[in-house]
């Protein structure tokens, strides 16, 4: 059995704002989503800027219906409140709540890379402090990253496929491909799919910049700048991205709005270093190349990349190379943007909004520059939409996540036609 998927919803909480509009409001605009770290004194780190979510008012959810109440909400960590009110405005964004379909043939996948870091971190300072018997009985529950998509599944009633993956920065994508895969396949016929993330403690901020991944850099404009020669690092962010994946023929029956195809998807591993991307590109490039295969696209078909794009020195030019290798002549011709440039990486919740802003892409025909991106590194010679917005049609993209431990995740959207 192979079925078509299509996306009918999506929600997002993003530094650039809570909820899709206001999210894509500032793609639009190209706006820099980054802010100076007030979480904690930063002369210890040197990190300065981080992209925060700093719209978004719990208190606003407060007994909305699929979100959450006042003692609920002491009782869940940032980053599941986060996937929550981004599936609350995915489903209402969809304009239904399935129930006509068996919940057991609903799902809900949603990734997160580290899940609640910064709970584990308060938590363990009162140990230290006052021991163990002084440790919230809600911490494991609060923290084990799953817990978002347990608790999206508790508020919509979804009761078919529910698990959390877990690949570092892929983690999002991965799980879009997979509930891609359920839905294609026939296991489920509708799916919650996404990713999450929430930090904001010194000891993550430290962490990274002790393995030279963040940038040091104090200006908000060149903090993220993808493939430009002065790039150097990335900027940690924060957010969720959740997409409402539907069974072609469902969403066509009950008339529903229609943003995209999801038509394929690739996932390879490097197997090569703990945190650099394999040199070649080999790896990445295949599971680019699997993605148009599985869509049934040439390279030649392909409109736009949003690329993983980090603003690290590996990543760019490693990704630059495995794009070549996928694309071959064509690299040349195809259109590459890196939405890290307007929010910085959300680590697992990353490829989960730029999902959002690959089916927004289509819909609109509207692709978004790598914001301040203006001396293109000599290895990334590719062409990174230097410049203001490019309004065309735009019939199929690709979206790229590469994470720590060399998991790659490609998925392949297209126009939908007939």
């Amino acid at each position: 059995m192979s079925r078509r998927v299509v996306i009918t919803g999506m929600g997002a909480i993003t530094p650039l704002g809570t909820g899709v509009d206001k999210f894509w409001k500032g793609i639009c605009e190209n706006r820099i989503g980054l802010s100076y770290i007030d979480t904690f004194d930063t002369e210890a780190t040197g990190v300065k800027i981080g992209g925060f979510v700093r719209d978004l008012n719990e208190e606003d959810y407060y007994g909305v219906p699929g979100c959450f109440d006042k003692k609920e909400a002491r009782r869940m960590d940032r980053f599941t409140k986060y996937a929550v009110v981004a599936a609350h405005e995915a489903l209402t964004d969809a304009g239904t709540d399935f129930s006509d379909i068996d919940p057991y043939r609903a799902g809900v996948l949603v990734g997160s890379g580290i899940g609640g870091i910064d709970l584990t971190l308060s938590e363990h300072r009162k140990y230290l402090e006052k021991g163990p018997g002084r440790i919230s009985p809600f911490y494991v529950p609060m923290m084990i990253c799953n817990m978002a998509a347990g608790t999206i599944s508790m508020k919509t009633g979804f009761r078919g496929a529910n698990f959390d993956v877990t690949t570092a920065c892929a983690s999002g994508t991965h799980s879009i491909g997979e509930a891609f895969r359920k839905i294609k396949d026939g296991y489920l016929d509708v799916c919650i799919a996404g990713g999450t993330e929430s930090t904001r403690e010194e000891f993550t901020y430290g962490a990274f910049a002790n393995m030279k991944a963040l940038t040091k850099c104090q200006e908000l404009e060149k903090a993220s700048i993808p493939f430009d020669k002065d790039r150097s690092g990335f900027v940690l962010g924060e957010g969720s991205g959740i997409l409402i994946l539907e069974e072609y023929e469902h969403a066509k029956a009950r008339g529903a709005k229609i943003y995209a195809e999801l038509a394929g998807y690739g996932a390879t591993c490097d197997g090569y270093h703990m945190t650099s991307p394999m040199p070649s590109g080999e790896a990445a490039g295949m599971g680019m190349s699997l993605a148009m295969q599985e869509a049934g696209l040439k390279p030649s078909e392909v409109d736009y990349i949003n690329a993983h794009g980090t603003s690290t020195g590996l990543n760019d030019k490693y990704e630059t190379a495995a794009i070549k290798l996928a694309f071959g002549a064509d690299a040349k011709k195809v259109k590459i943007s890196s939405t890290k440039s307007m929010i910085g990486h959300l680590l697992g919740a990353a490829g989960a909004v730029e999902a959002v802003v690959c089916a927004k892409t289509i819909k609109e025909g509207l692709i978004h520059p790598t914001v301040g991106l203006t001396q293109p590194d000599e290895e990334c010679d590719l062409d990174y939409c230097m410049g203001g917005n490019i309004r065309q049609e735009v019939g199929a993209v690709l979206s790229n996540s590469l994470g720590f431990g060399g998991h790659n995740a490609t998925i392949c959207l297209k126009k939908v036609s007939d």
